[in-house]
């Protein structure tokens, strides 16, 4: 018999009660949403994504998302078209870290990469201790990146 596999909701409620504060079934819920998203959200992703059961309006969702962040569960992520974007953490809150994402610049998704390793190395004035370090990496996702392919070789062949 195999052990039963923890659930989002599991891990967010571990994580959540790791910070030593009270576990609310909002924290659990917007952070499941969090831990089982693939790429990064927008609040109104998010929003949309919640258990409307979970008594859980935009202002709610919005106060749980600072929370998340402001406890290390969560990343918050600029994004260039001035849209905030959110994604777990990890199962590390309270560690510094250096974080790495990838965005797309041709259909704007924001992938975790998890630890950037280089950027721990960047150089730093005298006196200077770095507490966080964000990286985003980017470019075109897998999915992006055959139809550049095929818009460029189409420019190509029409050139002749």
């Amino acid at each position: 018999m195999t052990p039963m596999t923890p659930t989002f909701h599991d891990r967010a409620e571990d994580l959540v009660q790791r910070t030593g504060a009270r576990v609310t079934r909002q924290r659990v819920e917007v952070l499941a949403v969090l831990l089982a998203a693939r790429r990064a959200l927008t609040h109104h992703e998010i929003e949309g994504r919640v258990n409307r059961g979970a008594g859980m309006d935009r202002v709610t969702v919005y106060r749980v998302l600072e929370w998340l962040t402001s406890h290390r569960l969560a990343h918050k992520i600029a994004g260039e078209d001035r849209v905030w974007r959110f994604n777990a953490a990890g199962d590390e809150p309270e560690r510094t870290h250096a974080h790495a994402h990838f965005k797309c610049n041709d259909c704007g998704e924001v992938i975790c990469l998890g630890e950037a390793t280089a950027a721990r190395s960047v150089p730093l004035p005298s006196g200077f201790h770095p507490q966080e370090i964000e990286l985003t990496v980017k470019g075109q996702c897998a999915g992006c990146a055959p139809a550049a392919q095929r818009r460029s070789r189409a420019h190509v062949q029409h050139r002749h």
